[in-house]
């Protein structure tokens, strides 16, 4: 029995070399046409020049040499748009800069239909600028920044949209008037300071001087309470002393009828007559004397008429 003779063939190295440069290539055309689409991209492949659709996010793989990409970023980005010359309603020249924010909403019309997204986002930006300050004044242009942006923001979406994009905001960096705007504005705003100074201070002094005179007017009210309240005390402390005055003399009178009920007609005529020795030794040349007095002579007259009487009398015994 005899055993197989095994042959050993001789393979040539290029081939070998050939075999090695083959398998190489074709990892590496595989490995470009892998791609890894992030979350925040998308890739927008065309096919032998024809749109076939929107990859990622995510692995995809395109065919070497037949399907090209072209990515597109779906985060917020913005325009600078330099210095634009406006000329506003009033013919007065402005300088305005102004920022564009936006969004890509649908890549496939952002790359298919239009070429230069962000010049032409800037040229559409400036055109409706200028229409828009164009038919307001330059103190308007100053003063309704806000109004401006959100017209411009609106006008600018409505033509985006066919190209797939979100206009989400316009902000207006810088307005620059001509400088002899910016001087007379200079002098009106020191003028406005100068007046509003002037009117602080006129209002400091008119609510000094009210502060003052309602100070005085508290001052005269307490002072006229003051004098009211001495006023009534006093007129008080003199009604009590008239009430005891009176009740004092009422008392003396009391005593005296009292006294004067206890006394005989002879010693009140007696005290007339004390009364006018009195009166008779006065100065005076006219003499008043009550009507109770005429009443009091007749007692008077009949004492002395007695008297008289009893004279007589006692000379004829």
């Amino acid at each position: 029995m005899h055993l197989p003779v095994l042959q050993v063939v001789s393979i040539p190295s290029w081939l070998v070399l050939l075999v090695v440069f083959i398998v190489v290539l074709l990892l590496a055309i595989l490995a470009a046409g892998i791609k890894v689409v992030p979350e925040f991209k998308r890739l927008v492949v065309f096919r032998l020049g024809r749109f076939i659709g929107v990859r990622g996010p995510g692995l995809t793989f395109l065919l070497p040499g037949i399907d090209r990409g072209q990515w597109v970023d779906l985060r917020e980005n913005f325009i600078n748009v330099p210095h634009q010359t406006c000329i506003t309603k009033d013919n007065a020249p402005v300088d305005i800069d102004f920022l564009i924010y936006y969004k890509v909403m649908d890549p496939a019309k952002c790359v298919l239909n239009v070429t230069d997204f962000d010049g032409a986002a800037t040229g559409m930006a400036t055109t409706i600028l200028r229409a828009v300050v164009g038919d307001i004044t330059l103190d308007d242009v100053l003063a309704k920044r806000d109004e401006i942006n959100a017209i411009m923001r609106t006008k600018l979406d409505e033509v985006t949209e066919r190209w797939g994009v979100k206009v989400t905001s316009v902000e207006i960096r810088e307005i620059l008037p001509p400088k002899s705007v910016t001087d007379a504005m200079v002098r009106q705003m020191a003028a406005e300071r100068d007046r509003r100074a002037m009117v602080t201070k006129a209002e400091g002094e008119r609510e000094a001087a009210i502060k003052v005179a309602d100070g005085k007017k508290q001052a005269m009210i307490l002072e006229a309470e003051g004098k009211k309240k001495a006023a009534i005390l006093e007129a008080e402390g003199e009604r009590q002393a008239a009430i005891l005055r009176a009740e004092g003399y009422a008392m003396a009178l009391q005593k005296v009828y009292e006294v004067a009920r206890q006394i005989d007609p002879n010693t009140m005529a007696l005290q007339y007559l004390e009364a006018l020795k009195a009166i008779g030794q006065s100065p005076a040349t006219k003499f008043i004397f009550p009507m109770e007095f005429t009443r009091l002579l007749g007692p008077i007259s009949e004492l002395v008429a007695r008297t008289a009487g009893q004279g007589r009398s006692s000379k004829e015994k």
